[in-house]
């Protein structure tokens, strides 16, 4: 099939790309760099570089004629969004109905939406969080995610585009980038590999659902031939508090960095953690990396890098 990844450059869809690519897709990548790395590229990809946001993009759809979008790019500082909520919404709301748009009119037969298992929900009511658990998003960032769900199930009904949502919990692992609103995996990993002091925000007990990143690319191969437009959680099920993560870090890594707090983010969540028994059921996929071994593999490739 001939496939549209966007943000293709980045950390979550270059690995997708590389995936799709080995099943024996014609994946093109959609970037516009702004976070994204060409050393993520896939040499096998045809690279556009552009923005979701832009009106001629309508001539890529034309030409290539895609089977399925992919869709990745996004604006995912969660911070930046509530500072400048008109530019998380041109981006991830926009750009977003800017790619729908094309679609529709060049005969894409599928939309594949990354959207976030943690700020849809917000401040979740029960734990783990599954698909049907009420949607209170807390920042502009899961405020936009939640609005291009809505938009496909229009989208669904209204020109039978089918759709597949996979709510992410957190993501890590290579070629996730340390640098501005990253993950924390990414920016302990760093710091601690260059014996720079890391700082826990508050007291460390806020606790995520941390996958790794080659389970997430699982679920896309899984979901790619789905039929049934629907909405999948991915994520482990399993709850990690930022202390416990730097002691696994810092026993990997070998530094003996001494655990340091600092004050608490304003806003941030306390607790979230999803489960994935709606795909494991349908379609039998789980998380086969476990937290401890997922941290070797990313440390190991921050080594490299």
């Amino acid at each position: 099939m001939k496939i549209l990844v966007t943000g293709g450059a980045g950390f979550i869809a270059s690995h997708i790309a590389d995936a799709f690519i080995n099943e024996g897709h014609s994946v093109t990548i959609l970037d516009n760099l702004s976070t994204g790395f060409e050393k993520n590229i896939n040499p096998k990809a045809n690279f556009v570089k552009g923005d979701i946001c832009d009106n001629n993009i309508l001539s890529l759809f034309e030409k290539e004629k895609f089977d399925i979008v992919n869709h990745h790019a996004a604006q995912m500082d969660v911070r930046r969004s509530v500072a400048d909520p008109a530019f998380d919404a041109n981006t991830n709301i926009i750009g977003t109905l800017n790619l729908l748009q094309n679609s529709i009119k060049t005969g894409v037969k599928k939309f594949m939406f990354a959207s976030t298992g943690g700020a849809v929900y917000g401040e979740q009511s029960y734990f783990p969080a599954d698909e049907t658990h009420p949607t209170s998003p807390l920042s502009p960032y899961g405020i936009s995610k939640l609005t291009v769900e809505k938009y496909l199930y229009f989208y669904r009904v209204q020109y039978n585009l089918n759709y597949t949502i996979l709510r992410y919990a957190n993501i890590y692992g290579p070629r996730q980038s340390p640098m501005g609103e990253a993950g924390v995996v990414a920016i302990f990993t760093s710091k601690l590999l260059r014996n720079e002091q890391t700082v826990i925000n508050g007291s460390g007990k806020q606790t995520r659902d941390y996958v790794f990143v080659g389970d997430v690319v699982k679920a896309n191969i899984t979901t790619l031939n789905d039929r049934n437009s629907d909405i999948y959680n991915i994520g482990t099920g399993k709850e990690t508090d930022v202390n416990q993560l730097f002691h696994l870090l810092n026993n990997i890594v070998g530094k003996g960095m001494p655990e340091k707090h600092g004050s608490a983010a304003p806003g941030e969540q306390m607790r979230s953690v999803i489960t994935s028994e709606k795909i494991f059921k349908k379609f039998n996929w789980k998380p086969s990396t476990d937290l401890e071994e997922g941290l070797r593999k990313t440390v190991e490739f921050f080594k490299q890098n």
